[in-house]
Parts: C-alpha cells; structure tokens; sequence
C-alpha cells in the first residue's frame, strides 16, 4: 500500500511522523507546497515578537525524511487528483499513484474584498497565516513607526501583540463589537481591550474597513466606514481563514465547509481518499485548533499502518489558549451565558485594573465552559473538568482561586491523578510524563522530546516543569 499526503503543515506533518512510528516499510509521499520544513504555526507570534527565530519553531528536523525513507516533495503543489486513476499530479510535471490518499492541505488567509486590494495586496500589506508572512510583515515593519491590524481575532491579538513588542503603534481594528468574540463574553473582551491598550494597542471595535490607502504602490493607511482614516506603514490583515479544499472540490468529492469525513476520516465520497485537520469536517464541525488536528493524525495513523484497527474520532472539545508577553488567557466551551438562563450557573469574576476576567458557566453541575483571562491559575482544574464531564467541585471559589479547597486537584502534581491530561495540544498525561521520567528522562526539555509535551501552544510548559521538579523531588526522598 502507498500513502501519498497532500499538505505538510501541522496536520499532515504529524500524520508522517505518525505513520513512520508505527511502520516503517509503508511507502510515503508528502506534498508541501511551502519551500520550508513544516513549522508550529502557534508560535509564528513569537517570532513576529522577536522572542523565537523561524528555525526554533520547526516540527521536523531537514534531515528526517531521508533518514526515515520518506519521499518530500517541499515546494510542490499537487495541481490534480485522478481519483479513477488513483494519480495525483504535480505543478513540477510529476505523477504519483496512490492506494490511499490523506488531503491535509489545511486553510488559506481570508482577504476581504475591499478597495484597495483588486490587484492583489500592495507592499506594506500583507496577510498573516504562513512564515514567509511573518517575514514579509518584519520586513514591512523595519524602520515603520504605526500598524493597523484588520481583526480582533485570535490570530489579529497575537500579530498586534507581537508588533507592539517590536515598538510600533498598533491599533486593532474589528468589526464586532468586542475582542475574539468567538471565544469571549462582552465582559472578557473588554478586560482585554484594557490590557491591550496598557501595552500600546488600541482597539476600534464596531467598524468596518472600507478601502486601503495606497500611495506610490505602498500601503499608506486603512479607510473607515464612518469616513475615517488611519495611517500606517503596515498593515497586517487578520481576518479568519477559510478551509483549502479547492483541490477536493475539483476532484469531485463532497465538501460544505471543509471535506465531509466519517469516524475513520474517509471521505463519504471515495473510500481511498481520507482529510485530517483544518481542511476535513467531522460530523458537521470544522476543527481550527491544533489539538483536534494531531488527534485525528493519531487515528488515521493507526488505521493505515493497521496499529488498531477499532480507532475513531469521535470529536474534541476546544480549547483556546493565547500566552504572550502580558496576556494569558484560557477559554474553552459555551462561554455566552449570561444570569438569564435559569438552567445554567454563571459564576465570574472581574478585576480590570489587574486585567483579570475569570467566568465559568456550569449545568447540571458539569463545567460546560470557560474563561480566564490575565490570571489563569486554575487552567488545569477547568480543562480537567471540562474535557472530563466531571462533577464540579461545591466550594465553586475554588475553580477561581488556586489553594482553596478543592481547587489542587489538577494543579498540583501530587493530586493531580495519573490520567489527567497535561498537554492538550498533544494529549499527554501526567501518567505518560511519569513513564518518561521512570525511563531515564530528567528535564523538562527531556520529557518534551519523549512525549511531545509543551511542544504545541506551549501553555502548558509550567505545569510540564512543575511535574518534573516533583518528580525529581520524589526520587530524591529516601524510601523508608
């Protein structure tokens, strides 16, 4: 059997070495159409902030594929698929059959249709979503005094933060009324529009770009819809993105949002065709977080190279997690509740000046979501609950307050169980952290490169550490 795989990002990077770690004879191919070795799109803010350069985020090691007789083809777009065939071709003249092929060809910026970017986008602009953005919005901003991000989005708070670090004025400009409205109440939005602004980012909320300014084809500033203007030297367009899925559409298999795929991550199309990431929809939902993506990486893994043959994605529950310098926050399900709904307990807290914003909104005594934002103390305790439909704890002030009672379960390495999820993104344990350690490992760093722990967002690298000083504090204690 041959495996060819479209796309070599987060979703179809991790299926390779998946796939390597379970067979190592199974032929191979992968497609990229990026030049670069697949790198954590996570981190592109760290490296927009100067805190991390392009080569210390990379998931692959450039020397990998040839060690691991994988065919790489980076650079390479796949232009057609012949499902009768079983061919896909290549923008470099190449066909390559296939037994099964895996589209993980991931998603693509989404450019609103404003004047101004008719003939594509002009120099000082520039879309954020791959490296080469990044390094064009560096380039942009040497020397640049102001920036205008279109979209107060997750990804638009991480590119106005990580510009702001670099010394330019920043102004977010959003069409709702409030910050990452996707995962915030109003009141979370704005505690975060106060904390940003501290840090030099204004936010104008309730607008609408509606031109580009251009001068001497360079980007010179954004138009407003109440007739204002904003000058800028770089603007950086973050406004969400939309599943690849041109290639499968032409190929004639059934796509709504993104490729329509059952439990095994088939294609309901064609039986030799599967989708992992953010280019496939799972039961009516598209997935745009990394943990879902890695997960269904692991499943297919094992149905292909026959490692288990029972796996299945059943689904995953979201989890947002945005850490930068000054801004740490968690929010994770139904997060709109308000004291309206009777059958739903609204619990919060709020202190602006220290930028803290903390709600949790449980039903029938379950956490059925979740935000923390400035203080985030409790993460795990939530997250733990959350993920686990576990009862919440009655003394509900501990979900806000680490050291009250209740509130260690999860937190603390000791009565934190041994199944209890650690990293999420990679869906480690503290049971396998533990493995780890008891196999030799004994740093942090260590653990990370025998379990992939902290190797995502990175949010959960203290609790990484803190379960490795216990550890090494136990090993430490005499027995008797």
């Amino acid at each position: 059997m041959s495996i060819v795989i479209i796309g070599n990002g987060m979703a179809g990077s991790r299926l390779v070495t998946e796939i390597r770690a379970r067979d190592r004879q199974v032929p191979v191919t992968v497609f990229g159409a990026e030049r670069q070795q697949p790198y954590n799109r996570i981190l592109l803010s760290n490296v927009l902030a100067g805190t991390a350069a392009p080569d210390q985020i990379s998931l692959v090691d450039p020397a990998w594929y040839g060690r691991n007789d994988v065919d790489a083809r980076l650079g390479v777009e796949v232009v057609s698929v012949d499902r009768a065939a079983r061919v896909v071709h290549a923008s470099d003249g190449t066909a390559v059959p296939y037994d099964t092929l895996v589209l993980a060809t991931g998603s693509t910026a989404f450019v609103p249709p404003i004047p101004g970017t008719e003939g594509g986008l002009p120099a000082g602009a520039v879309a954020f979503r791959t490296l080469e953005d990044c390094r064009e919005i560096l380039a942009a901003a040497d020397g640049a005094r102001r920036a205008v991000v279109v979209g107060g989005g997750l990804l638009g708070i991480e590119a106005a933060r990580g510009l702001a670090g670099r010394g330019l004025e920043v102004t977010v400009v959003h069409l709702a009324g409030h910050l990452m409205e996707r995962q915030l109440d109003p009141g979370a939005g704005r505690v975060l529009a106060r904390t940003l602004g501290r840090l030099g980012i204004r936010a104008r909320l309730d607008v609408t770009v509606s031109a580009l300014h251009v001068e001497g084809e360079r980007v010179a500033g954004v138009g407003l819809a109440t007739g204002e203007r904003l000058d800028a030297d770089v603007v950086v367009l973050a406004c969400g993105v939309r599943p690849e899925t041109a290639l499968a559409r032409a190929a004639g298999l059934e796509v709504d949002r993104g490729v329509v795929v059952d439990g095994t991550l088939r294609s309901v199309t064609d039986p030799a065709v599967r989708a992992i990431g953010e280019c496939s929809q799972h039961d009516g939902t598209v997935y745009g977080l990394v943990a879902p993506a890695w997960e269904q990486a692991t499943v297919l893994a094992d149905l292909l190279t026959g490692a288990d043959d029972r796996a299945r994605f059943t689904g995953a529950r979201q989890i947002t997690r945005l850490k930068a310098a000054s801004v740490d926050l968690v929010a994770m399900g139904e997060t709109h509740h308000g004291d309206d709904d009777p059958e739903v307990e609204v619990l919060s807290f709020t202190d602006p000046s220290r930028g803290t914003y903390k709600k949790v909104a449980i039903r029938d005594d379950r956490v059925i979501g979740a935000i923390l934002l400035g203080e985030t103390s409790t993460a795990g305790t939530l997250t733990q609950l959350y993920d686990r439909s576990a009862p919440a704890p009655s003394d509900r002030l501990s979900l806000f307050f680490p050291g009250m009672e209740g509130a260690a379960t999860a937190d603390s390495p000791l009565r934190m169980p041994d199944a209890a999820t650690v990293c999420h993104c990679n869906n480690v344990s503290k049971g396998q952290i533990r493995a780890c350690w008891e196999k030799g490992a004994r740093t942090a760093d260590e653990v990370a490169e025998g379990t992939r722990a902290s190797t995502g967002c990175g949010g959960c690298r203290d609790a990484l550490e803190g379960i490795v000083a216990w550890l090494g504090e136990q090993d430490a204690v005499p027995a008797g």
